[in-house]
């Protein structure tokens, strides 16, 4: 059966009159008698059978439209649907969080405002390039290499959050050996965050006792205020402490920072959407950094 053949069959079936059919798909009626007896041929049973002075579908020709009427509603809306899946791809941004998920998070909040015809798919994982802008971590000294890929560092310095408690107040700094028989309140070893927390612990040659782990700032945070141990935070990444239980201090041996890497791939044919997405998201970190525009 070819496509023409099953467009022909359904037509006449549906309007029961050749005539009529072959007006409505601008072809001759004999044209279209000729394709219908072809597709009987083929398939070697009759589709119609005389009434009156029409026709009407046999039992075959019922069963045959049945199975064919969907098929060709299906193809028929196919070029729409894959027409809108274009245009929906083109305003869909993958977006690859593997570190500082709580600004990127408010930065698409914010960009969704200026533009909500923007979709954004979140996914966290740190094993795939499939992406268009990817936000991940690293020691300070250990960018790496790009090649045709686009990318944005700032340097985001790495604080010990301990409780407001007379031990810790008036200080400003500390060091991390200081604190080597404290109690840790720290994120799940799976984040990169936690595994360049723990290299700088290495460094200063300590082992945490981590009492307690946890995938959420805020947890950490309301822990550390229960006076339940100390962590480590972020300067900007994880925003405002927001708790005079909690004390930041600078940690000057070893001096703590991380590098906040976002990247960007060209993967698309048409990009605007994604690089004008990009461009904000930089400047967004670039202001939470305080480094301005």
């Amino acid at each position: 059966m070819e496509l023409t053949q099953i467009k022909y069959f359904l037509e006449v079936a549906q309007s029961e009159h050749v005539t009529r059919s072959a007006e409505k798909l601008h072809i001759a009626q004999p044209a279209l008698s000729q394709s219908i007896h072809r597709l009987e041929e083929e398939l070697k049973v009759p589709l119609f059978i005389p009434k009156g002075r029409g026709i009407m579908l046999s039992r075959y020709g019922s069963y045959l439209y049945k199975k064919l009427d969907p098929i060709m509603k299906e193809m028929e809306s196919l070029s729409e649907e894959m027409r809108s899946m274009a245009k929906l791809e083109d305003s869909t941004i993958h977006l690859n969080v593997l570190a500082a998920s709580t600004l990127v998070a408010d930065a698409v909040i914010e960009y969704q405002r200026i533009d909500d015809s923007v979709h954004v798919q979140f996914k966290q994982n740190d094993q795939t390039d499939l992406y268009d802008i990817c936000v991940t971590t690293s020691l300070f000294y250990q960018q790496p290499e790009v090649q045709n890929d686009r990318m944005y560092v700032c340097t985001e310095k790495i604080y010990l959050a301990v409780p407001n408690i007379p031990r810790f107040r008036g200080r400003k700094s500390i060091s991390l050996r200081d604190v080597s028989d404290e109690d840790f309140i720290s994120l799940l070893g799976s984040r990169q965050l936690r595994q360049i927390c723990d290299k700088y612990c290495n460094s200063a040659g300590i082992k945490p006792n981590i009492v307690f782990e946890s995938d959420s700032p805020a947890a950490v945070r309301n822990m550390i205020a229960a006076n339940m141990g100390i962590g480590f935070w972020p300067d900007f990444s994880w925003g405002t402490l927001e708790s005079d239980k909690v004390l930041l201090l600078e940690i000057d041996d070893p001096v703590c920072s991380r590098d906040i890497l976002i990247t960007y791939k060209k993967n698309k044919l048409e990009n605007a959407r994604t690089e004008a997405f990009y461009h904000f998201l930089t400047r967004y970190f670039a202001l939470a950094a305080g480094h301005g525009i």
